[in-house]
């Protein structure tokens, strides 16, 4: 009595292998190329527009940097674990109160991965009052190109990149406050 053996149909198989694979790509591609992303892929420089982005707040709203048009903006890239950050953020505190009221904002953008989990009781503990946003993806930082944290980028009020800030810095040194009043009275 002869035996048959089952024959391994290897073409089945790779077209099945072919099938998945273009259906991964498809869907690494969209991914690329979704609209969902925060932050604008734009080219960054002084003198160019800043990437426009929209992250949410500690309230959960979203906020968008070109609503802030007319305004001076210093958007801060930050992280709570980051001990350069911590030391910079009770000067950028100051610097905010006494410029509250004028054509002045300030966006501290947070890199944390833990998100609100990780920043909302940070903001308490430092009595901060300006606006913190929520980026746990981190996707701020390829929009930005930043190299770590913090990096600090002011905007003035056309919405075009005047300086970028590599490392803390005082802000509430007096010639940064009058840096930034001469911003502002700029038309």
């Amino acid at each position: 009595m002869a035996v048959k053996e089952k024959q391994f149909d290897y073409r089945s198989v790779i077209l099945v292998l072919l099938l998945i694979a273009s259906l991964l790509v498809l869907v690494l591609l969209h991914r690329n190329t979704s609209s969902e992303n925060p932050v604008q892929q734009v080219p960054v420089g002084v003198g160019l527009p800043a990437p426009d982005f929209t992250f949410p707040g500690l309230d959960g709203k979203m906020v968008r940097l070109s609503d802030h048009r007319g305004k001076i903006v210093l958007v801060n890239i930050w992280a709570t674990w980051c001990p350069s950050c911590v030391d910079e953020m009770p000067s950028m505190e100051k610097l905010y109160r006494k410029l509250q009221g004028e054509k002045f904002e300030i966006l501290a953008v947070s890199v944390d991965s833990m998100g609100v989990t990780a920043v909302a009781p940070f903001m308490k503990k430092y009595k901060l009052t300006f606006p913190a946003l929520i980026d746990s993806a981190g996707a701020i930082r390829m929009g930005y190109r930043t190299t770590g944290v913090p990096e600090s980028f002011i905007i003035d009020k056309n919405g075009v990149l005047v300086q970028k800030i590599v490392g803390a810095m005082n802000w509430s040194h007096p010639e940064v406050l009058r840096y930034f009043r001469d911003l502002i009275q700029k038309p």
